[in-house]
């Protein structure tokens, strides 16, 4: 499915939502007692499935780039994003706004990178960029909020809170991490293939303790553990995962419709979605300064989109901040409209970028000159082929 066919049919999912909740009348649809669960589920699952999607050895490649881009980068992002909209709307509340649109969705960016003109690197960058993102934003987000909302008396008790969960994000992690290796451990000293029931046997045992981690890290606020094991504990669930993917995101823009009975607010919205697109054009200018990415530079300045991510933390964010859903909904959208008007113009006059991976300062005039030694070769050796077959 090309974008344009996916953004008509996440708009058809949300005006399903949409038209659910005004026809059995859920004006309060965000208040319900397994709201908060629910949502907070979807999140989780996209944390892990994005961070599972990691290549490993590409993350490692372009390690410094991405904790770059996702420490410094997303707070510069959140601070250029806030910065517009004070400037504009002068609401110090519009910070949980930013921080919602900061990060770059990875099922869209998984979407186009097969058709992307961009080279290897830059496709591996981009995608452990926008991968490892959606944690840190989901914990801007948490931590944040309180600030937001203006509880400056609870500095002190929001830092013990955080320490602590940290600390439960780490026993979460170090107890996959550890099933983990006796799994692998027990995998690798048996030479000897093990029969169908076995396997099955096993694969359920380990998705079954996957989705038991899982409950506990939605249960008690645990994402970041989530993302973290995804990057070690993937138990072969085979194309069922971008299946669920998939299904969670038109699941995520159906709870959106839902929450839309309220109405929306386009002004905001555009201005939050230009803002977006354009603190990731400034950023990505910044953090592509080495000469390895001069080729690249400007469509990964163009690389911003939102998707996933962003519906579900504006979807938290509606009960404490009414109206959140009503800006961010459009400006996904507009966001989304800028990155395939700018990404197409750009390509229609921008010449194609090779995979520069070898050697990326190599002149063109490389390729020349070997041609013309292999064109000179096949010269001498015709001749002596010639020469060989002339009749004394």
């Amino acid at each position: 499915m090309n974008g344009a066919l996916r953004s008509v049919a996440l708009l058809a999912a949300a005006g399903a939502g949409w038209a659910g909740a005004e026809l059995f009348r859920l004006d309060d649809v965000d208040s319900s007692a397994g709201y908060r669960f629910f949502v907070t589920a979807l999140l989780g699952f996209g944390l892990y499935a994005s961070t599972r999607g990691i290549e490993i050895d590409e993350f490692r490649t372009h390690l410094r780039t991405v904790v770059l881009a996702v420490t410094l980068g997303v707070l510069a992002k959140v601070a250029f994003i806030f910065g517009v909209l004070y400037l504009v709307y002068r609401d110090p509340d519009h910070l949980v706004l930013a921080i919602a649109l900061a990060q770059i969705d990875p099922l869209s960016v998984a979407a186009v990178r097969l058709k992307s003109r961009m080279s290897e690197s830059a496709k591996a960058l981009l995608a452990a960029w926008a991968s490892f993102d959606d944690p840190i934003t989901v914990l801007l987000t948490a931590y944040f909020t309180a600030f937001a909302l203006g509880a400056h008396d609870t500095v002190g008790t929001g830092l013990t809170s955080f320490g602590t969960s940290l600390l439960w994000n780490a026993v979460l992690v170090a107890a996959a991490y550890l099933a983990h290796r006796v799994w692998k451990a027990r995998r690798t000293t048996s030479d000897a293939p093990r029969p169908w029931p076995v396997r099955w046997a096993v694969r359920t045992g380990l998705i079954l303790l996957l989705l038991a981690g899982g409950f506990v890290a939605v249960k008690y606020a645990l994402l970041l553990a989530l993302a973290v094991i995804g990057l070690f504990f993937r138990p072969n669930l085979g194309r069922s995962l971008d299946g669920l993917t998939q299904v969670a995101l038109y699941t995520a823009a159906v709870a959106v419709g839902a929450v839309l009975v309220g109405g929306v607010r386009i002004g905001e919205g555009v201005v939050l979605g230009i803002a977006a697109y354009a603190a990731q054009v400034v950023v990505a200018l910044v953090l592509t300064v080495p000469k390895v990415w001069r080729g690249d530079r400007v469509r990964l300045a163009l690389g911003q989109q939102n998707g996933l991510t962003a519906i579900i933390l504006a979807l938290l964010l509606e009960p404490n901040f009414p109206g959140t859903i009503a800006v961010v909904a459009p400006a996904i959208i507009v966001v989304n409209v800028l990155h395939a008007l700018c990404n197409g113009l750009y390509d229609r006059f921008a010449a194609p970028v090779g995979d520069r991976d070898d050697d990326p300062q190599t002149p063109p005039a490389r390729d020349d000159r070997h041609t013309a030694r292999l064109t000179r070769g096949l010269k001498n050796s015709n001749a002596a082929v010639t020469r060989f077959r002339r009749p004394a």
